[in-house]
């Protein structure tokens, strides 16, 4: 990710403006490094254990004020050997002259910002984490089920869009199809997204390629979402549910990222109303979520059972 287009979409909401090191907008910040390393992403300017945004307040910047030439030449070569991306100054406009100088003479990018440093580095931070999580692509319909993030997977031609469609339908919203884009944003978290060439299509077999948003309105397309539960389609062999499992006791995950999502299995046959086996699946999920577990309510009213007799 570039130093200098890394703010340029969020150029507004941190009111960026560039004050020197325009020829240093090759610099860099790798997400593999940022793994690597032990440096932080952003913050105050530490000449220590230095960020790769460094960000100067009032303090840093009467600290700088402070030092004699030798000792500002010393701070300025630890900034420039520590592999900084850019430098912000936060909070005010009165920027030191030697700071300019060195910012043009070292290439670094030296940005000015009224925010205050600490809202700013809140912004950055929150954007950078988002812009540098590890990713990968699945295959599915991604969509916002009664407020749940689900991916619908399966074999081609198994009926995964013309099952999205339906739950459009039914007040769902679609985030992706065919290409889902998944980012590890958090620890427990992965965020669906659609690459933009695909983003309010959805394809449907018979049909071709539906603009839902045009069809359907706004409010029937999500930018993005969390994912928390997989929806896997399977025809059982030779159609016969009876092969099928009727109460699985374990609950069954798919790890992607390091991150264990809950997964359903629901087999495909005819007559059976896909749409809301799915709705139910997630009301299931939030009732997990909140402790309450049917299969394991009706295992211990079971067992109950059995030791009252």
């Amino acid at each position: 990710m570039k130093a200098d287009p890394k703010f340029h979409d969020k150029q507004a909401r941190l009111e960026l403006s560039r004050v020197a090191g325009k020829d240093g907008s090759d610099r860099i910040i790798d997400n593999k490094e940022v793994i690597a390393s032990n440096k932080g992403i952003v913050g105050h300017l530490n000449l220590v254990h230095p960020n790769w945004v460094q960000v100067l307040s009032e303090i840093e910047l009467d600290y700088m004020r402070s030092l004699n030439d030798e000792q500002l030449n010393k701070a300025f070569r630890k900034i420039e050997q520590s592999g900084t991306t850019c430098l912000i100054v936060a909070g005010t406009n009165d920027i030191p002259e030697k700071l300019i100088a060195f910012a043009n003479q070292s290439h670094i990018p030296l940005f000015c910002s009224p925010k205050p440093s600490v809202q700013l580095m809140w912004l950055i931070r929150h954007y950078l984490a988002k812009a540098l999580a590890e990713s990968t692509t699945r295959h599915g319909v991604f969509l916002d089920v009664l407020g749940v993030g689900v991916m619908i997977t399966g074999e081609s031609a198994v009926g995964k869009s013309e099952l999205g469609l339906e739950l459009i339908t039914r007040g769902s919203g679609l985030v992706a199809d065919d290409i889902v884009e998944l980012h590890h944003i958090a620890p427990d978290t992965l965020e669906g997204r659609c690459p933009e060439l695909l983003r309010d299509f959805l394809e449907v077999r018979g049909l071709g390629v539906l603009n839902i948003r045009i069809m359907f309105g706004e409010t029937a397309v999500r930018r993005k979402k969390s994912l928390k539960l997989i929806v896997h389609l399977h025809r059982p062999p030779g159609g016969d549910l009876s092969q099928v499992e009727r109460l699985p006791l374990n609950a069954s995950h798919q790890e992607i990222l390091g991150v264990n999502i809950t997964t359903v299995n629901i087999p495909v046959v005819a007559g059976r109303n896909l749409a809301v086996l799915v709705e139910a699946a997630a009301r299931n999920f939030v009732l997990q979520q909140r402790g309450i577990d049917s299969m394991q309510e009706f295992i211990a009213r079971h067992d109950q059972l059995l030791l009252n007799d």
